[in-house]
């Protein structure tokens, strides 16, 4: 491991100033040649103190630059062709060097490590490359790596074809969901509104039986009537 002090903010380690530990290749191959960071001695440290107004000033002239080329690549396609089988898989491979080169070719310059690839690429198709351009700024780029100009243009329809096709999934899928729920809602007014006639048939039976009720006279009263007719004769 590496003690070193930031020159500028790195994802994932810190903010400029920061003292950190780092593995020793990383710092060697990478940080460190890149001006990104010093060791961190006492007197790197108290160079950075030094220059640290400078420093900031620096980084946010880089953070211009950057914003300037993402506006040259962002969402750009570029061509690869190479040889391969006939099931796609590569003869060799397409490693951040191979992209870089084509980048640079078309006038962007930008280096090898800004390219972040996972893996070497080792069968056709259009791939999505990040650039980190700037530790707060990154690009994404489209590598259609293809036998012939006349393949790649078809691998890039039949990329927004792929596209095309999940967004109208998507937009199927809401709307079958917006049926079920319509349906549903139907169902539900449906029975509520059931439920109110039901009600309603049965307060009109009962009213009914109650009317029905007052009109038949009862056995007592039918009675008393025959009674005061057999006693006025």
């Amino acid at each position: 491991m590496m003690k070193i002090v930031l020159l500028e903010h790195i994802n994932k380690l810190g903010q400029m100033g920061d003292i950190v530990d780092v593995r020793s290749g990383y710092a060697r191959n990478f940080l460190l040649p890149f001006k990104k960071a010093l060791r961190a001695t006492k007197e790197n440290i108290n160079f950075f103190k030094e220059q640290k107004s400078i420093l900031e000033a620096k980084n946010l002239e880089n953070k211009k630059e950057a914003e300037v080329v993402k506006a040259k690549i962002d969402g750009k396609s570029f061509i690869l062709i190479r040889s391969a089988s006939d099931t796609g898989a590569l003869y060799g491979s397409v490693s951040s060097k191979d992209i870089n080169e084509i980048v640079t070719a078309d006038g962007i310059e930008i280096s090898k490590n800004q390219i972040k690839l996972e893996k070497p690429i080792k069968e056709l198709g259009v791939y999505k490359i990040i650039v980190s351009l700037h530790s707060d700024i990154s690009a994404e780029i489209f590598i259609n790596v293809a036998r012939s100009i006349e393949e790649a243009k078809l691998q890039e329809i039949g990329e927004k074809l792929d596209k095309a096709d999940i967004t109208e999934t998507v937009d199927e899928k809401a709307t079958i969901n917006k049926m079920f729920d319509d349906e549903n809602m139907a169902e539900k007014i449906g029975n509520q509104e059931e439920e109110s006639d039901n009600s309603e048939i049965s307060n009109d039976s009962i009213k009914q039986t109650l009317e029905h009720s007052s009109k038949v006279p009862s056995k007592n009263s039918s009675e008393e009537e025959v009674k005061i007719s057999t006693d006025q004769k």
